[in-house]
């Protein structure tokens, strides 16, 4: 029974928001964004909670939230991470390890509504907003990001050229934010209506279209050194993303491999990534 529930309240939703959007489209476009937005996983579990309260370094105020910081103290440059949706910093205990070994200094966090963070929704600009901070206060030379981290960290070297981060590396990014709308569409199944409000309300919040919100448009400018890794097998975003990425990003290297999934944990990767940031 709750799986047939949990099955039929995305097309509740749906229908709700088209009949709302019929009499009050601005408030279907909030309620929409809200409900896409809300994370529902992602918190510290009992098994990630030694690990993390061993590195914790601070929880530090970004606009309305407290944000919990980490840092695995090194002598060489500093690396920031940035992990992905309804996830946390324990997900880079591998690319740590390594890291470390190297002697870099290691900053994270967790993204709002996530870890040991506040909050109860994410998206794109406010994780943004959130990065700001971290690399105006810590000055990192090389940030290494996952999923939406990825296209939140090109979003920010798009509104911050001038940013003093010398390489980025994405794992398992995603491109274009269409894509993601198309889904949530498919999945609610409301109507062209409501998907138009949902546009709307993104353009006069954060000056942007559904269509006009893509990685591809933030890298077509970006003179940092970028590594992209991708999984041709990833069932959460497409390879096909991070190629669209490269292929507007002069200066980055793509590496595609096949069977590793969506995270890439694997210690092949890891090398690599260390490899690229050590390099000249």
């Amino acid at each position: 029974m709750k799986k047939v529930i949990q099955k039929a309240m995305p097309l509740v939703y749906g229908k709700y928001l088209n009949v709302l959007a019929t009499v009050n489209p601005r408030k279907a476009a909030k309620v929409g964004f809200d409900i896409f937005c809300t994370i529902r996983k992602g918190r510290v579990t009992e098994l990630q909670k030694e690990y993390l309260d061993s590195a914790k370094l601070a929880k530090e105020k970004v606009g309305e939230q407290h944000i919990q910081s980490y840092r695995w103290p090194g002598s060489k440059e500093t690396v920031l991470l940035m992990h992905g949706w309804e996830s946390n910093t324990y997900r880079w205990r591998n690319l740590i390890k390594f890291l470390q070994e190297k002697d870099f200094n290691i900053i994270a966090f967790d993204a709002p509504a996530h870890g040991y963070s506040t909050g109860k929704m994410l998206h794109v600009p406010l994780y943004a907003e959130t990065t700001r901070h971290f690399i105006t206060k810590y000055q990192p030379d090389y940030v290494v990001a996952h999923s939406i981290g990825g296209m939140t960290i090109l979003f920010d070297h798009y509104q911050h050229p001038e940013s003093k981060v010398k390489k980025i590396v994405t794992v398992g990014s995603p491109c274009e934010f269409q894509q993601f709308i198309n889904h949530y569409q498919a999945l609610l199944k409301f109507n062209a209506k409501v998907k138009a409000a949902m546009d709307q309300r993104l353009k006069q919040e954060f000056g942007f279209h559904i269509h006009e919100f893509s990685s591809a448009k933030f890298v077509s400018n970006n003179t940092k050194k970028g590594l992209l890794f991708h999984d041709k097998l990833d069932l959460q975003v497409p390879h096909t993303e991070s190629i669209r990425v490269h292929e507007h990003w002069h200066g980055s290297k793509l590496v595609l491999t096949e069977g590793l999934g969506h995270s890439m944990h694997q210690d092949g990767v890891n090398e690599q990534i260390v490899n690229f940031l050590e390099e000249g």
